[in-house]
């Protein structure tokens, strides 16, 4: 098995544009990548319902239990 890294162009209508060449008689495993803007993650919203409604109450840093409790640690 070897690697082989293509980069080929679509239409308006998303169809590929100069397909490669394959070997005959062989299975190809194609794993496609969109390069560009489309690629990029959209940031996730919470709902309506809940949105701003979230509150601290408290140091969210350091635990609440002393590490003396820790099972961990002995």
């Amino acid at each position: 098995m070897y690697a082989e890294r293509l980069i080929v162009e679509t239409d308006a209508q998303g169809n590929l544009y100069d397909l490669p060449r394959l070997p005959p008689n062989a299975k190809v495993e194609i794993i496609m990548l969109v390069l560009g803007e489309a690629c990029q993650p959209l940031r996730r919203q919470p709902p309506p319902s809940i949105a701003g409604k979230g509150e601290i109450l408290g140091d969210i840093i350091s635990p609440i239990a002393p590490e003396e409790d820790w099972d961990a640690l002995r």
